[in-house]
């Protein structure tokens, strides 16, 4: 069966979003409405794909630059009649095309595979994809004579009668590429709008006597478009919904479904439960049997098997099998959390290694360091990584202990065994097996607070 070529238009300006950003880059479900778009299109068998751009047209190009796509410029935004025009030449040699639109989302490749399985197998010019809408407010209707499609009317040219019907055109077509071409010089802008409107080209094909026919897609969601801020929350909360079911369908148990975010990319293994007010954002993997407990956040970030996380921000890190996270534990970009890890509440960890079973419980910041094994990390430590014009690294080697409230000034190395006494400030490095002190000497001054006491209350007598 021969191939299409997918066109789809991402020109508009999206008035109604209110933004400085592209529509068409607004995200659903943590990547670009348009990305969801393309990445249907190329599971439904696209052999290429022409995206035509309009405003912000250079944003886009460089949001998708590594999607090996084909893009047209539509300088003016004069209805989808001239926007699909701009790709006449970047389809040649494809003999039938789909349009599709950056801000619908929610189209499943399915739809798009048997919107052009049933194109090819009736040959007509044009295929038109509708549906039924119970409030087809605002979407153009379909005019039909039996199964052929005669006319699509616009709801600002409809008539009383034509409002009526409630089967809406999504705007998704499949064509014959030369007779949608051949059909588009003859459209004129003399409506309402001025614009030259790609559903005039239906009526043009029935007065060549050609055949125009409408594939039915039964899910109304599919075909949603977003043109402001409310469509965009529904379709993220329909996409969000059909994540976190699938999900659950290989085996995560999420207690409450309606309160987490889950990007589209994310991978959970089985037996892992998400509790509520959980955000899971990226490329996140986590494994199996892990506990994530509500107000965590994990963005890009890899997760191993039977890891308790709870009310953490984790971005860009690592984090080992048996690890325990939390609560309210920071761990920054470049983060790598070994097996066994404990990392207690309000520690921040930013690009430093932390050794298998070493404990980190509380109250401690972490930069540029490499941690070795079964390392005892005290309360209010700190690792001094910035000088005020670079980062340097800190090392501690297996089994060492750093007493509380400690300053680890880089760069700096505390061999393995060695004991950091609480209270500490350290500018050099600590040998194995010794006994690091650094504070002042302890001085008792008796009976200072009374002579201090007599001093203030004579003065004021």
């Amino acid at each position: 069966m021969a191939g299409f070529t997918a066109v789809i238009l991402a020109a508009g300006e999206g008035t109604r979003m209110k933004s400085g950003i592209p529509k068409v880059l607004h995200k659903v479900c943590g990547y670009p409405m348009l990305f969801h778009v393309i990445n249907s299109a190329k599971k439904a068998k696209a052999d290429k794909i022409v995206v035509v751009v309009g405003k912000g047209a250079g944003e886009v190009k460089k949001a998708f630059q590594d999607e090996g796509l084909e893009f047209v410029l539509q300088a003016e935004q004069k209805g989808t009649g001239h926007a699909l025009l701009q790709a006449k030449e970047a389809v040649k040699g494809s003999e039938n095309l789909i349009v599709l639109y950056g801000d619908m989302p929610l189209i499943e490749p399915d739809t798009i595979e048997r919107l052009f399985e049933f194109h090819i197998e009736r040959q007509p010019a044009a295929t038109v994809l509708t549906c039924i809408f119970d409030n087809p407010y605002g979407y153009g209707r379909i005019i039909r004579e039996n199964e052929k499609v005669i006319a699509i009317r616009e709801e600002k040219d409809a008539s009383e009668e034509e409002k009526l019907i409630k089967e809406i055109n999504s705007g998704i077509y499949c064509f014959n590429t030369e007779k949608v071409f051949s059909a588009l010089k003859k459209v004129r802008n003399d409506n309402r709008q001025g614009e030259y409107y790609l559903t005039d080209v239906v009526e043009i094909l029935n007065s060549e006597g050609e055949e125009v026919l409408a594939f039915k897609v039964e899910n109304s969601d599919e075909v949603q478009g977003i043109n402001d801020r409310v469509q965009l929350s529904k379709a993220q909360t329909i996409m969000q919904r059909k994540i976190i079911e699938a999900l659950m369908k290989e085996g995560v148990t999420f207690i409450n479904p309606e309160s987490c975010v889950v990007d589209m990319r994310v991978k959970i293994g089985r037996d892992t439960v998400i509790y509520p007010n959980v955000v899971i954002e990226g490329e996140t993997e986590i494994g199996e049997g892990c506990t994530i407990l509500g107000n965590t956040v994990i963005r890009d970030s890899k997760i191993g098997n039977n890891v308790e996380i709870s009310a953490s921000f984790i971005a860009e890190s690592e984090i080992g099998d048996g690890a325990k996270i939390g609560p309210f534990a920071n761990l920054r970009p470049g983060t790598k959390i070994c097996k066994n890890v404990k990392i207690g509440d309000f520690v921040e960890i930013k690009n430093s290694s932390i050794g298998e079973g070493t404990k980190v419980p509380h109250l401690s910041y972490i930069g540029d360091a490499e941690i070795g094994e079964k390392v005892n990390i005290g309360a209010g430590v700190i690792f001094v990584n910035y000088d005020g014009y670079k980062k340097h690294k800190t090392v501690v080697k297996d089994k060492a202990f750093i007493g509380c409230n400690s300053n680890l000034i880089a760069p700096i190395t505390v061999e393995e065994g060695a004991y950091v006494a609480a209270g500490s400030t350290l500018t050099k490095d600590v040998p194995s097996k010794a006994l690091a002190i650094a504070r002042a000497m302890q001085e008792n001054k008796l009976g200072w607070v009374e002579k201090r006491k007599k001093l203030f209350e004579g003065g004021e007598n």
